[in-house]
């Protein structure tokens, strides 16, 4: 069973802003009771009044923390892949492997208006650039084997150069040579989250992703979500039980434990993705409330299998082909 938060740390109109003390004293106490991985939100699609950008808040927040596993979502309108993941390779360096980025499949077509494209996409057109940036990103942190990097000072070789993969990429929106400037990830590649699926993304997360979020109203919604997701990757040559699938549930008054025990046991999910609003009275709530009560009913625990996020959630390598 794996648990996830979610933290929009972007706080309404009129609304002070979290500060980092606030955000890393709840990451800290949220690591100690045992939760997977906190997902931190982020947006460029208006003024912000978000004091930090999410990857960077990944970087001070590894430093604070020793195990918990550090997500940001990170949008494919607002960046390229070579930089977005070279960033969280780095990153997952940074935190000794313990990073994963949450791509999400829904448009903001607010968004693209400050990255030069003012018209914004067709759906179609966002689809198919988003799966083909999320192709590019798992192609480039592959880009060096586990053993690629030498660092031979009497040879004078840095690197074998059959152990590092050029990628070369040519597509329709990007073109990418690689490899990355930086070394691979501790992990093999950082996690993947995907968000926002509708029935056409399904298929593509279930081939490529490593954590799915779901959002639905009732036991057997999420069951018969869960179920198609599990087949599509079974489809895709995968291990069904290699995509972890966490329905999401959000957060604004103390939730009824035994009904989310109940959820679990009736949902055939992995876990919860708990949603918060960036607001401190909540947070203490959660907190002080509701995660001492998760361990004492098995829905949490301080004990965790390896050392990164992958091994955390019982998952293998990377999902993308």
């Amino acid at each position: 069973m794996h648990l996830a938060v979610s933290l929009d740390i972007a706080a309404p109109s009129g609304q002070a802003v979290l500060d980092f003390g606030q955000i890393s004293a709840f990451v800290r106490k949220a690591e100690a009771v045992g939760v997977d991985m906190v997902i931190i939100s982020d947006s460029a699609d208006e003024p912000s009044t978000s004091p930090f950008e999410a990857t960077t808040l990944l970087a001070a927040l590894a430093t604070v923390t020793d195990r918990i596993g550090l997500v940001a979502s990170a949008s494919t309108l607002a960046h390229q892949p070579y930089n977005l993941a070279r960033r969280f390779a780095s990153l997952d360096i940074i935190s000794h492997g313990r990073i994963g980025w949450n791509a999400t499949m829904q448009q903001n077509p607010r968004e693209a208006a400050n990255f030069s494209r003012p018209e914004g996409f067709s759906d179609d057109n966002f689809r198919r650039r988003a799966e083909e940036f999320i192709g590019i990103a798992h192609g480039l942190w592959r880009g060096w084997d586990a053993d690629a990097l030498l660092f031979d000072k009497v040879g004078g070789r840095f690197h074998d150069p059959d152990r590092m993969h050029v990628l070369d990429h040519k597509g329709e929106f990007f073109a990418v040579r690689g490899p990355l400037n930086v070394a691979r990830s501790p992990q093999d590649t950082p996690v993947l989250v995907m968000s926002g699926l509708n029935e056409t993304d399904r298929d593509f997360a279930s081939r490529v992703a490593d954590v799915i979020l779901i959002e639905e109203e009732s036991a057997e919604a999420a069951n018969a979500a869960t179920a198609d997701l599990r087949r599509r990757a079974l489809a895709a040559d995968r291990k069904p039980e290699g995509v972890k699938v966490l329905l999401t549930v959000a957060i604004e008054s103390e939730p009824p434990i035994d009904r989310l025990r109940n959820l679990l046991g009736s949902s055939g999910c992995d876990g919860f993705n708990f949603v918060l609003p960036a607001d401190v009275a909540a947070l203490q709530n959660f907190t002080d409330r509701v995660l001492p009560e998760l361990q004492p009913r098995g829905l949490a625990s301080r004990t965790r299998q390896g050392t990164t996020l992958r091994a955390h959630l019982g998952l293998g390598t990377g999902g993308a082909k």
